[in-house]
């Protein structure tokens, strides 16, 4: 028989669960979803990083209440929710909201390990014992839309930042290395070695520094050889002492801020430049498929799955394959000769 699991214990639970191994990042990401389908019902999904004075939470709650409220799944307890009520949720989404299949796609997907793990793991058993996320059909995602740098453009583009010497190196390291932004901005000087391989290693690893514990994305450490064009660059930077030896740090000698440092870099581009970390990221992986890698070693380099690059970046290499699909009878090749 079905249990009757009160769902803002199973949400708390559930959350209480994601703390012990993801990243801050990605548990707020998690939160911020979970926290849009079934509101703030429990003390896990209130939103407690902004700190107001009663008068303007007051403001707030007025705010609130002339708005449309915005539509959740609502149930008493978790068994009570099924597909229908999961699609009808999403669709209202995607028509009151305009979501992109992607971002639709990504609500099924933490419903769908919300339910698994309470199944598997609380207890909880479901009416069917069939996961209703599951049945819920997927939203069709365009092909994604890759934009890099020519190598034309990697040198208009470390050009502009001349007179800002440290800026251009973090530029250049993302280009010719293919890091993240939070992987660049946790960089220490332990983390570059010069003596490993023809002009180095990059790595890219778990660490604790000032108390703070951070990881890769994917929760795997790797290293990235150092090529010789960025090796130049790195030779002619000089990291300025900060706490923490970070290797790249703010002017307040600590760690940069994600969003401060992509600030700074939209404050120093010239006009007509609008490049982005994450345009540097995708130009390693896409030069290095245009000069014919494999794109298990560009997943590799770059820390992302095969099928990720494969979806990325397959398009740059036609030209790669033009071997591979030369074949027929020794008359025909005669006749094309």
């Amino acid at each position: 028989m079905p249990t009757k699991t009160p769902l803002t214990d199973i949400l708390e639970r559930f959350i209480k669960f994601m703390e012990t191994f993801k990243t801050a990042k990605s548990l707020q990401t998690d939160i911020y979803y979970l926290r849009s389908i079934f509101g703030d019902i429990c003390p896990a999904l209130k939103i407690t990083s902004r700190k107001r004075s009663p008068r303007q939470q007051k403001k707030q709650d007025l705010k609130i209440d002339k708005r449309v409220k915005p539509k959740t799944i609502e149930a008493a307890c978790i068994e009570d929710i099924t597909t229908a009520d999961i699609t009808e949720f999403i669709t209202a989404q995607v028509r009151s909201r305009g979501l992109a299949p992607k971002t639709a796609n990504r609500y099924r997907e933490i419903l769908h390990r919300f339910f698994s793990w309470a199944t598997k793991q609380a207890g909880v058993k479901m009416p069917g014992n069939t996961n209703p996320a599951a049945e819920v059909e997927r939203y069709k995602e365009k092909a994604p839309e890759i934009s890099f740098l020519t190598l034309k453009q990697i040198d208009e583009q470390l050009t502009a930042l001349k007179d800002k010497p440290q800026l251009q190196t973090m530029i250049a390291t993302l280009i010719y290395a293919g890091l993240r932004r939070e992987e660049l901005l946790w960089l220490t000087l332990d983390d570059i070695d010069f003596k490993s391989g023809p002009y180095g290693i990059i790595r890219v690893r778990a660490k604790t520094v000032n108390e703070e514990y951070w990881q890769p994305k994917t929760k795997v450490n790797r290293a990235i050889p150092i090529s010789s064009t960025l090796r130049k660059i790195l030779d002619s930077y000089a990291p300025r002492p900060s706490r923490g030896r970070w290797f790249f740090p703010s002017p307040c000698g600590l760690r940069y801020d994600p969003d401060n440092f992509s600030r700074e870099l939209e404050n120093a581009q010239p006009e007509g430049l609008k490049w982005t970390c994450l345009d540097f990221r995708h130009t390693f992986g896409s030069q290095l498929a245009m000069k014919g890698e494999s794109l298990y070693k560009i997943s590799k380099l770059m820390g992302n799955s095969p099928e990720i690059c494969r979806r990325h970046y397959a398009a740059l290499i036609p030209e790669s394959l033009t071997e591979s699909v030369e074949f027929g009878t020794e008359s025909a090749q005669k006749k094309v000769s």
